[in-house]
């Protein structure tokens, strides 16, 4: 029996595209596609906003950026994925400095699945609560 006779018509589907316009997915395929992605790729609104962007009172002479900070998630990702043996989904760690002399050690999964299409591959970063 198939899935779509298990679970009956499809009523209602929220595309990976509808969210991205939407800004619960942001898109950082550019940056992703410099770093070494070959995959379409967006982060979480949740782990943008809350670890990407600049807290304030960090902006001026602490060397934080979001390009920064983004840059090193996205490292931090591509070596997770590149030891992940095939898997569809890796977990890996990335210190956020969150406010003058204090980091968070955060959590985030990495996972590659079908896109829209159902073909090609997309790539989602995620905070483990955003799952």
């Amino acid at each position: 029996m198939s899935n779509d006779k298990a679970f009956g018509n499809v009523i209602y589907s929220y595309t990976r595209a509808q969210a991205i316009a939407d800004g619960v997915l942001i898109d950082v395929t550019d940056t992703a596609k410099a770093h070494g992605f070959k995959v379409p790729t967006v982060i979480t609104d949740n782990l943008y906003h809350r670890y990407v962007e600049v807290p304030t009172g960090l902006d001026g002479g602490f060397g934080q950026s979001r390009a920064g900070r983004l840059h090193d998630l996205l490292t931090l990702a591509l070596f997770a994925a590149r030891s992940s043996k095939g898997a569809d989904r890796v977990y890996f760690k990335v210190d956020f400095l969150m406010e003058p002399g204090r980091t968070e050690t955060v959590q985030v999964i990495a996972h590659i699945g079908p896109g829209d299409d159902g073909v090609i591959p997309v790539l989602t970063i995620m905070l483990p609560e955003d799952d």
